[in-house]
């Protein structure tokens, strides 16, 4: 090997060094590292739910986060989401009510805050929407595709060897039975029953009366209002001012986020990976998922 390809060889090796470091310090300087600095009076904790529910726990880490911080004396928790899988949904309603029993949370519903967006805000001590938000949408749904037809146009052959006979149910390559579509609907129903009666319970409603509007419509923050499925029409700014009154806080509140999760060198390559995975997940229609959407 010449000694002209080796230079060659170690100046791109120590550019490319140099390039990674240099996106490391960017997207620290972009992402943030530690906590931000609070003021010394009283505040309330922003928390903010936007886009598909697909993961519960920086919605999580947030909360707790304020529960611990006796400076903050309530919360917030914007949400803009259509939904989205059940048991993330399910994680962040466990975590909004053990909040509501120690310090106040008040919701604010965005342009959208349906199914999944909607179960996370039940336990909330008080809701606001906008008139026109969308709402509700209370129900359950998985999404099956089936390339069978396809399959045997263009001549492919799918074997599947398994130990019993529902496992393989759903698969694209084959029709569902009707055994696979009672099963299915019974995983429905028990969830879709967990959806009536975590709304019923949030909203201290009966639950025969949130049966009736259980059937997956989607409202106006005006229709949820006569309802009962929501408590006042405000913005996010009534919605934080009534925070501060219900907490006791006489002034005009601060608002304050909560850190970003600590930085790691090895998130730039982790996340990218993720978000691969997680884009091909998408594509692909994620699989079989529980949603509320």
């Amino acid at each position: 090997m010449s000694k002209k390809i080796i230079i060659i060889g170690a100046a791109i090796f120590i550019f490319l060094c140099l390039l990674f470091v240099g996106s490391v310090f960017i997207a620290k300087a972009l992402l943030g590292t530690g906590e931000r600095q609070f003021v010394d009076k009283p505040g309330i904790g922003l928390v903010e739910v936007k886009g598909m529910i697909l993961d519960s726990r920086d919605t999580v880490r947030q909360l707790r986060y304020f529960l611990k911080k006796d400076d903050i004396k309530a919360v917030v928790l914007r949400v803009d989401s259509p939904g989205g899988v059940v048991a993330p949904s399910q994680e962040i309603y466990e975590e909004v009510k053990k909040f509501a029993a120690k310090k106040k949370i008040i919701v604010s519903m965005g342009s959208l805050a349906a199914s999944g967006g909607y179960y996370i805000s039940a336990p909330a001590n008080l809701i606001y929407a906008n008139p026109g938000t969308i709402t509700a949408s209370i129900g359950v749904i998985i999404k099956l595709s089936n390339i069978e037809a396809l399959m045997d146009k263009i001549g492919i052959k799918a074997t599947v060897i398994k130990t019993g006979k529902f496992k393989d149910s759903g698969s694209p390559v084959r029709e569902l039975t009707k055994e696979d579509r009672a099963m299915f609907q019974s995983v429905i129903d028990s969830t879709h029953n967990q959806f009536v009666r975590a709304v019923a319970s949030g909203r201290k409603l009966p639950e025969d009366e949130v049966r009736k509007i259980a059937d997956g419509r989607v409202l106006s923050g005006e229709q949820a209002l006569a309802l009962k499925l929501v408590d006042r029409l405000g913005t996010l700014q009534d919605a934080i001012e009534e925070a501060g009154k219900l907490s006791g806080i006489k002034e005009e509140p601060e608002v304050i986020l909560a850190p970003k999760r600590k930085f790691n060198y090895l998130d730039l390559l982790s996340d990218s990976v993720d978000s691969t995975f997680e884009g091909a997940l998408n594509k692909a229609g994620r699989g079989m998922q529980l949603m509320y959407e």
